[in-house]
């Protein structure tokens, strides 16, 4: 049976699911006594929609809750329409098989809506909502937590995001079935949805479903994921495009993964501890446990690559024909570039895992350094435990992520107040058979539909970006990723990259922050044609 791999975000809280009951979810609530932390917006008139009412009852009635907001983003007042809706898909008889639960942010005024870029973003998991990147990285509103420490016990502070994407495309942010409020209805099964292939033909219709609801089929059209949201936009893609005729003008992949055979420390996989590295050199020289820390990170970094891609290859490849001679000098080079003892690089046979790093890196000092953010440190509890019995970034952010998004959408939205929000769902057992491949002893690989897509769309436009201390999927994996999709050079000449210094949520460090609303502004103006 193929091992289950489970990414980020879902795996940031314990799966269960968030908030509380009141008496109706549309009722307008201006309270001026409301902590300025949780303040109303400019205008907080609720309108309340039901759209196609020759539809049967519920559960297949779509339901759209509006609210009135401004926001000054980069200089520039926005003023924008909150949505917080659903969409009904339904099967080929009409029958409806799942709510998809919404949140939208659309500048209000805009004549022309060819003239205003549409992106849509979801976070990974699998089984994440999509709370992360709505509330950390691109929507008008922002947790502020400090970095690299456990937040202070609550109240907690939101924020306006002066970094939000808002002043340069709508947002929507989507929440795949047995996340956020999203399910399936009718005789349809979460199981019916929780696999690679199944997710994306599910966000196939909901994205075709939307454009057509929201009048949006002309304007230029992004897709955002973070973590396994990556793996998602690429299967998605080549569904936009094959089964909707739908070209994109961008992808914008966060903390990537295609090629789940990178990142998979299986038995006799190699590829992984090659694509490890890299970030092991990095997260050391970070905790400056280097026996020689140079001052500088990037070219160290091009030096470890070049020696993994060579001569440590080299030596897992020869396995057990590795000489003795051959085998001190990599298990030298390994103590230089890790910071790891010498002894224990050679009782793990030169192949580290990462749970094994994130406890061993720092074990004498009592500290394990976190998977998704290794700048991050937690006291460890059993100093001879092999992996982690937490991660220190998610126990450090997810109770203020958690209960400022649930504030937020009953308080600012006027939403939900009656239902309960799956921060992170379950979705077990998920299905990682895609297309022809059937699961073990393969690996799911959605680079391919990347890669199809590309060739289809010539014109399409891909960023890749990266935290360079995280341990959940490493950027040197995902960067070679790109280099092995096979494509003509004029089409791997539309992949841009990017890396930071941060670990998997990249926002949580607020300079990372400012360079991904840099960049990935500048790649909407180069790709939306306006």
């Amino acid at each position: 049976m193929k091992k289950a791999v489970f990414l980020t975000a879902a795996v940031l809280v314990p799966a269960v699911v968030f908030g509380q009951r009141a008496t109706r979810q549309t009722e307008a609530r201006p309270d001026s006594s409301r902590d300025t932390t949780m303040r109303g917006r400019a205008d907080t008139t609720v309108e309340t929609t039901i759209s196609r009412g020759s539809r049967p009852p519920a559960p297949a009635r779509e339901v759209h809750v509006v609210t009135h907001h401004s926001a000054t983003i980069g200089g520039k007042r926005i003023d924008y329409d909150a949505t917080v809706g659903t969409i009904i898909l339904r099967d080929s008889t009409d029958e409806p098989t799942a709510e998809i639960y919404y949140t939208a942010y659309t500048e209000r005024g805009v004549a022309d809506r060819s003239r205003r870029p549409l992106m849509f973003a979801y976070n990974g998991g699998p089984g994440s909502s999509s709370v992360w990147v709505h509330m950390g990285l691109l929507g008008p509103r922002r947790v502020d937590i400090p970095d690299t420490v456990h937040a202070a016990p609550p109240p907690y502070h939101l924020v306006d995001n002066q970094y939000s994407m808002l002043d340069k495309a709508d947002l929507v942010f989507i929440d795949p079935v047995g996340t956020g409020y999203s399910k399936a209805v009718g005789k349809a099964k979460g199981k019916n949805f929780w696999g690679v292939d199944q997710d994306a033909n599910a966000l196939g219709e909901f994205v075709s479903r939307y454009l057509s609801e929201s009048g949006r089929w002309n304007s230029p059209r992004y897709l955002m994921g973070e973590s396994y949201g990556t793996t998602r936009s690429a299967a998605l893609s080549a569904v936009l495009q094959n089964r909707y005729n739908i070209d994109l003008n961008g992808v914008i992949l966060l903390s990537s993964v295609l090629d789940f055979q990178t990142i998979t420390f299986d038995a006799g996989n190699d590829e992984p501890y090659i694509m490890y590295l890299p970030s092991y050199a990095a997260v050391a020289w970070y905790h400056n446990a280097l026996p020689n820390r140079p001052a500088d990170l990037r070219p160290f970094l091009k030096e470890v690559e070049h020696f993994a891609t060579t001569d440590y290859a080299q030596a897992l490849m020869a396995g057990d024909n590795l000489s003795s001679t051959d085998r001190a000098r990599i298990i030298a080079k390994l103590q230089q570039y890790t910071g790891l003892n010498s002894a224990y690089i050679d009782k793990a046979n030169l192949r580290v895992n990462a749970g094994q790093f994130e406890k061993e890196l720092l074990r004498e000092h009592g500290q394990t350094v976190g998977r998704l953010d290794a700048r991050f440190v937690g006291e460890t509890g059993d100093l001879l435990a092999e992996n982690a019995e937490y991660d220190p970034q998610s126990a450090d952010i997810s109770s203020a992520y958690v209960s400022l998004f649930n504030q937020y959408m009953h308080e600012e939205l006027n939403y939900g107040r009656d239902k309960l929000y799956a921060i992170s769902g379950r979705v077990n057992p998920w299905d990682w058979t895609h297309g022809d491949r059937r699961g073990w002893p393969g690996h799911t690989n959605v680079a391919v539909d990347l890669a199809n897509t590309l060739s289809a769309n010539p014109k399409l436009h891909v960023m890749l970006n990266s935290g360079l201390f995280d341990l959940a999927t490493p950027y040197f994996a995902a960067e070679w990723t790109m280099d092995h999709l096979g494509v003509p050079k004029q089409v791997r000449s539309q992949i841009t990259e990017a890396e930071y210094m941060s670990g998997h949520m990249i926002y949580v460090h607020v300079p990372s922050l400012v360079q991904f609303k840099a960049n990935v502004s500048a790649f909407i103006d180069r790709t939306s044609g306006l």
